[in-house]
């Protein structure tokens, strides 16, 4: 059996500063063999109306998808000769250290990295009892559908007791696995069917292992399996015509001399794969986009990305702050790859996508410049292939199924969005100030209107989710003042319930209430799960309880109730891999799935409310409600409104500073995530004796300029606020922040119509500009440095201190030129690059020359007095 073992390291007090890489599972690769008797040479077979998928046995053997408006070009391939299903058991051991998780493969019992095929065919939707038998989702591959399914079936097997082949892989590596199981194989499945006009579904289950051992076979039964095996090593590949009867059930039993091998390995004869391995073409110039919300790459191409959702890390490797992370917290600094919301689903400059349906834990491993491999944790895997002309194309054909974002109330997109802290006189004194700059606002964002209390880390919320009267007395009076000038008010809120014996002032104990309830998630005895999450330990929701919905919702009912018209639902990426869940699932799986599940609850109140306030509603639009969260999934945009890139660094570095806010804003917009934006100044704040990161003037300066042109302008005073520049620091600061709100206000009615195309076809307000020019060779190797608006505006941010020059390129592939909005300066070459006067106030920014949107965002910056 294998082993998941779960390490914990909340409480470490020491820790090194530079860990170490995760161990994990290289490469795997196989043969392919075909049986001849069976299987023709070569054959085309129809996947529905749109598809086919061809099969020839030139090179040993592939297959190939593709649509029949495109026959000649494949969407997905298996590679000439290998296998492009493997599989394995193997041990498993997570470390978690408060909400960072690192999953490491440990001993690899078994391997069978070789694969026939024994059969492929058409099965209609009539064919239950194949359902039956192979024990296939029928629901997903049959009852969804009037089209027939392909079928493949066949084995895989090692070919040696040792598994040399796999562990000659791994000789010269990092890793010291061993395969160390008796000789083996087990049937498998692969389904392939229509889903859409623009999807190919496919499913892949494997049975458990059958153990071969070759010390009581029979005479006449050793000689045929050394002779099988002699010839598997020979001939690779060859066809398996000629031993194919030795492949049948009847042919491997499992001896007692297995069974003690099996025993001094501690695998039972009910122990199942849990690892596959998907394998197929990619080409060596291919570049991989999407997996989420990415920081530190665009181009995922030459790196293994793992799907898990997890705190994003303070640094992520930018130094010295990641050492010093790591030093007090486990792994607490992250690395290129940790991400709030990442997704199994990419599209490659080829025009080539694949996505994962489940939660399983999975590794895209992108590292060899002949392929691709998925690595799953499972048994079985459900994906789609997709077909698409162009980046746009994918996009709307991805959101079509796993859902897309609603149109957002137009309030939250008219104006500011200003976070504050400090009680209800500090937001009337702000207020006052931001009229008297003229600010655009559409909203407070009052993230301690829980109250706050003093921790060794400094003050830190109340997680009870109601309103602080001391803090913000005359709460009430506030909103309905603000209100009066079409201001709302916004609040925070997230999954979690802290004890709050010790707060004076509690009109509700929300964790007691909870925990009354059993709503909680348990530890495996039986109690609340008390989560460790920076200073303090906190009861989390079991958002698979029936009972926990409905309980929340009378919170959000209570805050809403007084006024409030939005709130960050934060956090949704700390469900510990060990807890005990009230639906009975794994846990490790459904920690990729709560976050969704915390968008559900969230959302359904949303439209809960609006549908019984739906006559209010027609008589002022502007009263729609609005949450924002940072934790995803694949599915995140069908449930979630709006998201936020979580804790960037006040910095201007790139792995965790204002960069990565572009790249996650890019990454995430091609993933579906269409409404994103990022802190104004960023969040994460340092202020240690050695090592300090302040937010200073320039980067608040810049950051509001960049965020000018995402889809919500708003701010965070950070976690140290008094270490930090703010906007309302100083003339300077109010004055800049006043100008850029007002840059922001003049493509209003774009962002609005962008909104719209969004909810639509899950296009993102912001792109990089690979979604329209893929062909453009320069524009597939840009990171962050600069973005498209839509289609009709291109952004070249000042991202580098003390810099006051950018370097803006022109793609190939547009009809018009571009008009630089400062200085009415063309610039009509393709392909061409030019340095660009930015000084501060005065970023670098292009329209369409001839566009309607262009000339009118022009016409609003003039008579706002920008121009």
């Amino acid at each position: 059996m294998a082993i998941l073992k779960i390490t914990q390291k909340h409480n470490k007090r020491f820790n090194n500063p530079f860990p170490s890489a995760p161990r994990t599972v290289p490469i795997v690769q196989g043969s392919l063999f075909v049986n001849s008797k069976t299987v023709a040479s070569h054959k085309i077979f129809a996947l529905g109306n749109d598809f086919q998928l061809s099969w020839s046995s030139n090179n040993g053997g592939h297959l190939s998808i593709s649509h029949l408006s495109q026959p000649s070009r494949p969407i997905w391939s298996s590679i000439p000769g290998q296998a492009f299903v493997s599989a394995a058991l193997a041990d498993t051991e997570v470390e978690e250290s408060r909400g960072s998780f690192l999953v490491k493969d440990r001993d690899v019992h078994l391997v069978c990295n070789n694969q026939t095929i024994d059969d492929i065919k058409v099965i209609n939707r009539c064919d239950h009892h194949l359902d039956s038998e192979l024990g296939l989702n029928q629901k997903s591959y049959v009852k969804d559908s009037q089209l027939p399914t392909l079928l493949i079936t066949g084995r895989l097997f090692n070919t040696t007791k040792k598994n040399r082949r796999f562990q000659k892989q791994v000789k010269h590596g990092d890793t010291q696995f061993k395969a160390k199981g008796p000789s083996a194989y087990a049937r498998y499945w692969v389904l392939f069917n229509q889903k859409t006009n623009s999807q190919v579904g496919f499913q892949v289950k494997i049975e458990k292992p059958n153990f071969i051992s070759r010390k009581q076979l029979t005479p006449k039964a050793s000689g045929i399996y050394r002779g099988f095996k002699k010839r598997v090593i020979k001939r690779k590949n060859t066809r398996l015509g000629w031993c194919w009867n030795l492949l049948k059930p009847r042919g491997f039993v499992l001896l007692s001399s297995a069974k003690e091998e099996m025993g001094k390995l501690k695998m039972p004869e009910s122990a199942e794969f849990n690892r596959i391995w998907l394998t197929y073409v990619s080409d060596e110039d291919e570049r991989f986009y999407g997996f989420g919300e990415q920081f530190s790459h665009m181009n995922l191409k030459g790196k293994r990305v793992p799907i898990f959702v997890q705190e994003q890390g303070i640094g992520r490797g930018d130094q010295p702050i990641t050492f010093a992370a790591n030093l007090v917290s486990y792994r607490a600094g992250g690395d290129w790859s940790t991400t709030y919301a990442p997704s199994p689903f990419y599209m490659t400059s080829k025009m080539r996508s694949v996505y994962l349906e489940g939660y399983d834990y999975s590794v895209f491993d992108l590292t060899r410049p002949d392929r691709v491999q998925i690595q799953i944790h499972g048994n079985s895997v459900e994906g789609r292939i997709l077909h698409g002309n162009s980046p746009c194309e994918l996009i709307e054909h991805f959101t079509e199924t796993i859902g897309r974002q609603p149109e957002l109330p137009e309030w939250i997109i008219s104006g500011a969005i200003v976070g504050m802290q400090g009680g209800t006189d500090t937001v009337r004194h702000i207020w006052d100030e931001l009229r008297a700059y003229d600010v655009p606002i559409s909203a407070f964002w009052l993230q301690d209107w829980v109250g706050q209390r003093e921790t060794v880390i400094g003050s830190q919320l109340w997680w009870n989710w109601e309103v602080d009267a001391l803090r913000y007395r005359g709460w009430k009076e506030l909103i309905k003042d603000l209100s009066a000038h079409h201001i709302k008010v916004m609040t925070y809120c997230n999954p979690c319930l802290a004890p709050v014996d010790e707060k004076p002032n509690i009109r509700r104990n929300h964790f007691e209430e909870a925990k009354q309830l059993d709503i909680l998630v348990k530890d495996k005895n039986g109690d609340p799960y008390m989560v460790p999450n920076t200073a303090f330990n906190v009861g989390m929701l079991d958002l698979t309880h029936p009972k926990t919905a409905t309980w929340f919702k009378q919170v959000l009912r209570e805050m809403v109730d007084d006024g409030v018209r939005g709130w960050m639902a934060d956090f949704g990426e700390g469900l510990p891999v060990d807890a005990i869940l009230y639906s009975g699932e794994d846990p490790i799986s459904a920690h990729n799935r709560y976050p969704e599940l915390w968008a559900q609850v969230n959302r359904e109140f949303v439209e809960e409310w609006k549908s019984n306030s739906l006559e209010k509603l027609k008589e002022d639009q502007e009263e729609g409600m609005v949450f924002f969260m940072r934790a995803g999934f694949r599915n995140s945009p069908r449930w979630g409104m709006l998201f936020w890139e979580g804790d960037q660094m006040v910095s201007w570095q790139v792995n965790d500073g204002i960069k990565s806010s572009v790249v996650g804003l890019l990454s995430s917009g091609i993933s579906g995530f269409a409404f994103n934006h990022s802190d104004i100044g960023g969040y994460c704040t340092v202020n240690m004796p050695i090592i300090k990161y302040r937010r200073c003037e320039e980067l608040l300066l810049r950051w509001m300029e960049l965020n000018s042109f995402t889809t919500v302008f708003r701010t965070h005073e950070g976690n140290k606020p008094s270490c930090n520049s703010q906007f309302y620091s100083n003339q300077q600061t109010l004055s800049h922040f006043a100008r850029f709100a007002k840059v922001y206000t003049a493509w209003k009615f774009y962002r609005i119509q962008l909104v719209k195309e969004a909810a639509q076809k899950g296009l993102p307000v912001c792109r990089h500009l690979f979604l329209h020019y893929p062909n453009d060779e320069y524009v597939v190797q840009l990171s962050y440095q600069q973005f498209l608006v839509g289609s009709e505006i291109l952004v070249v941010p000042v991202l580098d201190k003390g810099k006051k020059k950018v370097r803006a390129y022109f793609p190939v592939g547009e009809s018009s030129g571009w008009v630089h909005i400062w200085t009415g300066e063309v610039f009509s070459t393709q392909g061409s690059e030019a340095w660009i006067e930015a000084p501060i106030g005065y970023p670098a920014v292009f329209i369409k020359v001839g566009s309607i949107i262009g000339e009118t965002f022009l016409q609003n910056l003039r008579s706002l007095g920008i121009l």
